[in-house]
């Protein structure tokens, strides 16, 4: 009867290694998988360790149906009581390690076990007769070998009771991968514990086996659920994942994409260098497609700005930034920008809408505006104009001088700028007879933009505006306003001013 039991027994616990065997053989495939795209410490060590597993419980199943012998006992220790637990632990180790130091120590202490305890293991002799039952290894190892596993198992006891208590601190304060870190030690480290005091103690063979194929299955959920890669990490095909590197919160910033900053646009091709506006209103019309960084695109091809050298002139530009000379020499006030070293002007206050002209509570502003503008006009060509002419038309003469400036404004500081071009226009109104036309224009496609037009008697005239206390004003208040500015000069070839239709007064 009991040989009846003692031979079913035996058929179970071969059934039950085999299918762990099998169960070990996959995760080994499964690991060398992930490896080869992966190549992580943890992968690695507990490769070896389900390789270890697999070996191990073939040999038990194999035994308990044709009887064990020294080399199926050298086999099946090696494997099942030697590496497998031990890079096992070693692979926790490298999952949890922040510190480079304690990953290559994991490292060295495996490797050192396993080629020491290897070589002793297949030159030591053994004693004593087999069957078909689990050996006893107490019973058929010399000292050297039964100290080696005791030491082993004892280490490996020690290293996986430090990994969950460390996964386990990690966790309350972690982040994601601190989370799945702790998910995987608290399935490993106790099947791992437990399979080293069984083989430690040397439990009954069906229990060894049980603890061996639940190890097994604990590496295949552990790569498989907590461990497996995210999305990100999957598309991300520049990054190259070390070796030597786990899954640590340190190893997570390396890795996981920043999330505080939106992804990064391609930047434009150059644009060509061109007259006129129409390229810039287009892009801010296809900003609904992609985030343009306008303030590259306004940049002068040499990076120095519209006055870099002496010849950018030629012909108007667009996307030319206002800068002072690169080469560090003194010079003019240019464009309304104050000259370095101005003294600071006094803080003023702000907030408004675009204007064309500042408001005039007179209702014969207009028409004395268009009398203003049309007689300069005359004087400079030396043709008289009336301001009740309707046509209005004049061939003005050469000198007149016209600069179109296009600001890119700062998010939110519309309002700011617009008070501040509205004070300056009726600065500019009573303060600057040679000053024909002064006028702060809002785009209605594009409400970060904002377009000055002005017109002069000559250069002389554009000089002395740029001069005036409150042009200089207007300069430095609105730098903390303004990404960027756009110049571009003009010449007059003929124009008409008339009377502005009063639905047009603010």
């Amino acid at each position: 009867m009991s040989g009846s039991m003692g031979s079913t027994m035996g058929v179970l616990v071969a059934f039950l290694a085999l299918a762990g065997a099998l169960t070990a053989g996959m995760t080994t495939a499964v690991l060398i998988g992930r490896l080869r795209e992966e190549p992580t410490g943890w992968l690695i060590a507990w490769s070896v360790a389900a390789g270890a597993l697999t070996l191990s419980l073939g040999t038990i199943g194999i035994g308990h149906l044709a009887g064990f012998g020294a080399g199926t006992f050298r086999i099946s220790q090696i494997t099942g009581s030697l590496l497998a637990p031990l890079w096992l632990a070693v692979g926790v180790l490298q999952l949890l390690a922040d510190k480079g130091s304690s990953r290559f120590g994991g490292w060295l202490i495996g490797s050192a076990l396993t080629v020491v305890g290897a070589v002793i293991m297949l030159l030591d002799p053994i004693s004593g007769a087999f069957s078909k039952e689990l050996p006893d290894a107490g019973a058929h190892w010399d000292i050297w070998p039964e100290y080696l596993l005791h030491g082993v198992h004892g280490l490996v006891i020690v290293m996986l009771v430090i990994s969950l208590a460390v996964s386990l601190l990690s966790w309350r304060d972690g982040d994601d991968f601190d989370i799945d870190n702790m998910q995987a030690t608290v399935v490993l480290a106790p099947a791992g514990l437990l399979l080293s005091a069984a083989l430690e103690l040397g439990l009954p063979a069906i229990l060894v086996v049980v603890l061996m194929a639940v190890t097994a299955g604990g590496m295949w959920y552990a790569v498989a659920r907590p461990l497996a890669p995210y999305e990100d990490d999957d598309e991300d095909e520049d990054d190259e994942p070390d070796e030597w590197t786990g899954r640590s919160r340190r190893a997570a910033d390396r890795r996981e994409p920043q999330v505080a900053a939106p992804s990064p646009v391609p930047p434009l091709p150059p644009a060509p260098r061109r007259s006129g506006l129409g390229d810039l209103v287009a892009e801010y019309q296809a900003k609904e497609e992609a985030e343009l960084d306008f303030a590259n695109r306004m940049q002068s091809a040499d990076g120095f700005g519209p006055r870099a050298r002496p010849d950018d002139f030629a012909g108007p530009a667009t996307g030319q930034l206002i800068m002072p000379d690169p080469y560090g020499q003194p010079r003019q006030a240019d464009f309304g920008v104050p000259a370095p070293g101005a003294p600071p002007v006094d803080p003023h206050d702000m907030p408004a809408t675009g204007i064309m002209l500042p408001v005039v509570d007179s209702p014969a502003f207009p028409a004395a505006a268009a009398a203003a503008f049309g007689s300069a006009f005359g004087a400079a060509s030396g043709q008289g104009v009336s301001a009740s002419r309707q046509d209005g038309s004049v061939k003005p003469a050469a000198g007149i001088y016209g600069i179109l400036t296009v600001f890119t404004l700062m998010d939110g500081s519309g309002e700011a700028f617009d008070k501040l071009a509205e004070e300056t226009v009726e600065a500019v109104l009573r303060n600057e007879p040679d000053t024909l036309i002064f006028i702060c224009h809002a785009v209605k496609s594009a409400p970060l933009q904002r377009i000055v037009y002005e017109l002069y008697r000559d250069e002389v005239g554009f000089s002395e505006h740029q001069r005036q206390p409150h042009m200089e004003r207007f300069a430095t208040e609105r730098q903390p306003l303004v990404l960027a500015t756009n110049v571009i000069e003009l010449t007059v070839n003929a124009a008409k001013v008339v009377p502005l239709p009063a639905a047009y007064r603010v």
